[in-house]
């Protein structure tokens, strides 16, 4: 069975376009990934960058994120009002309590500090990711 990826990302859509890349690169076509962006220009982001599917903002991704089996982000997607106001608290909710496995990464601004978390580049943390998927799908 097909495994289906959500990523999930907002503002100008950077991390979801690296995450969606470097994913496609290691699966092909043996996952479907879904975007969904807190505004079209990241979901376009993301579409382009290797994307099966995506929708654009709260009700998208509300209705759809407990039809995927992991969903991928940043931290932030779980802080309403985080970038700058772009993830809603409905959108924070169902990210935060939808059924599926939820693979954060540790990237926040401002006033949240992660301690134990290891920081690093974008591209280290998404290769983290694609090595944590390979070991649970």
């Amino acid at each position: 069975m097909v495994k289906r990826i959500a990523i999930i990302d907002g503002k100008g859509g950077g991390i979801g376009k690296v995450l969606t890349e470097k994913i496609r690169r290691a699966y092909m076509d043996d996952i479907e990934i879904w975007v969904f962006g807190t505004n079209t220009a990241a979901t376009t982001l993301m579409l382009n960058a290797g994307a099966d599917d995506g929708a654009t903002g709260e009700n998208a991704i509300v209705t759809s994120i407990n039809k995927v089996d992991f969903v991928i982000s940043s931290l932030s997607l779980v802080m309403p009002n985080a970038l700058l106001g772009e993830v809603t608290p409905k959108i924070a909710e169902a990210v935060s309590s939808c059924s599926p496995p939820k693979i954060l990464l540790p990237l926040s601004r401002g006033n949240i500090h992660l301690v134990g978390a290891k920081p690093g580049p974008l591209p280290h943390l998404v290769d983290e990711v694609v090595r944590y998927l390979k070991e649970v799908i």
